[in-house]
C-alpha cells in the first residue's frame, strides 16, 4: 500500500505559547500559522491568549491587538477602511473569509487562523496571489469597444442592463471563493477559478462592452472556464454573497447559445 507524507521540512509544527494578562476576565485563545521563509524553520502554529476586552468584536480586531500588543513578528494582510477591501481574507476557523467582518462571537472555543490555502505562502497569513491577479488580467478586465464615444455624454445603457451587473461589479477579488474550489487547487495553472470567471461574466454581460465574442473565444478552452463542476464551495463562502458558481453558468450558457 502506497504512503503519502509531507516533507519534513512542510510539517507543521507546535510554536510558541502567549498567556493573557494578569486580571483577564474575558480570555479568547487564538491560534495562529506562522512561517518565515529566512529562517529555514518548518511552519508552526503559535498559540495566544488574549483579553477581548482589550480590543473591537472581529477577528481582524484581535489579530491587530495581538501584531501590537504581544508579538510584533506577526505579518498579515489588510487595507479595511482604506478603500482598497479584501486584503484581510484567510482561513478563520476553517472557512475561508474575510477577518475584518468575521466576528469573534460566532465562535464558541478556540479560534484557528491559517492563510488562504492551497497558494504559495509569502510569510505567516500572507499569500502569494501573483498568479491571481495575472488571471484577472488575462481576462482584460476593462471596457472594450469598436465604436468611438459619443463626443459629448458617456456610454449609456438602460436600467434593465445595468441590473445585470448586479451581484458581479461588488466583487472584491478578496480570493476567497478560488482558494475554496478544489478545481482551482489541482488546475489553477490553467483553470481561471470562480472569481476571475465572474469578473470575466461581468464584462461579456456589460451591455456597453463591445468585445462580447471575442471575450467568449478566450474562454472557450476545456481547462480555463469547464474544470468547474458547481460544487458550490465558491458560492458558500464568498464574504460578499455573491454566486460565481451561477456567472459561471451563465457563461456556458452563452457558449452553448452562439453555437446553436
Amino acid at each position: 500500500m502506497a504512503e503519502f507524507t509531507l516533507p519534513k521540512n512542510s510539517k507543521v509544527k507546535q510554536g510558541k505559547t502567549f498567556a493573557a494578562a494578569n486580571g483577564a476576565t474575558r480570555k479568547k485563545t487564538f491560534r495562529i500559522y506562522r512561517w518565515e521563509p529566512d529562517s529555514g524553520k518548518n511552519p508552526r502554529v503559535d498559540t495566544y491568549e488574549v483579553d477581548l476586552d482589550k480590543f473591537g468584536p472581529m477577528v481582524l480586531d484581535a489579530i491587530i491587538y495581538i501584531k501590537n500588543e504581544i508579538d510584533s513578528t506577526l505579518t498579515f494582510r489588510r487595507s479595511c477602511r482604506e478603500g482598497i477591501c479584501g486584503s484581510c481574507a484567510m482561513n478563520i476557523g476553517g472557512t475561508n473569509t474575510l477577518a475584518c467582518t468575521k466576528a469573534i462571537d460566532d465562535f464558541s472555543g478556540d479560534i484557528a487562523i491559517y492563510p488562504l490555502p492551497h497558494m504559495p505562502v509569502v510569510k505567516d497569513l500572507v499569500p502569494d496571489l501573483t498568479h491571481f491577479y495575472a488571471q484577472y488580467a488575462s481576462i482584460k478586465p476593462w471596457m472594450q469597444t469598436q465604436t468611438p464615444p459619443p463626443p459629448d455624454a458617456e456610454r449609456l445603457q438602460s436600467k434593465e442592463d445595468r441590473a445585470k451587473l448586479d451581484g458581479l461589479y461588488e466583487c472584491i477579488l478578496c480570493a476567497c471563493c478560488s482558494t475554496s474550489c478544489p478545481s482551482y487547487w489541482w488546475n489553477s495553472d490553467r483553470y481561471l477559478g470562480p472569481a476571475i470567471l465572474l469578473q470575466a461574466y461581468r464584462w461579456i454581460i456589460d451591455s456597453r462592452d463591445e468585445y462580447t465574442g471575442e471575450r467568449l473565444d478566450e474562454l472557450e478552452d476545456p481547462f480555463r472556464l469547464y474544470r468547474c463542476h458547481t460544487i458550490m464551495n465558491c458560492t458558500n463562502t464568498c464574504p460578499k454573497g455573491l454566486n460565481p458558481a451561477k456567472a459561471i453558468a451563465e457563461i456556458k450558457k452563452l457558449m452553448v447559445t452562439r453555437t446553436v
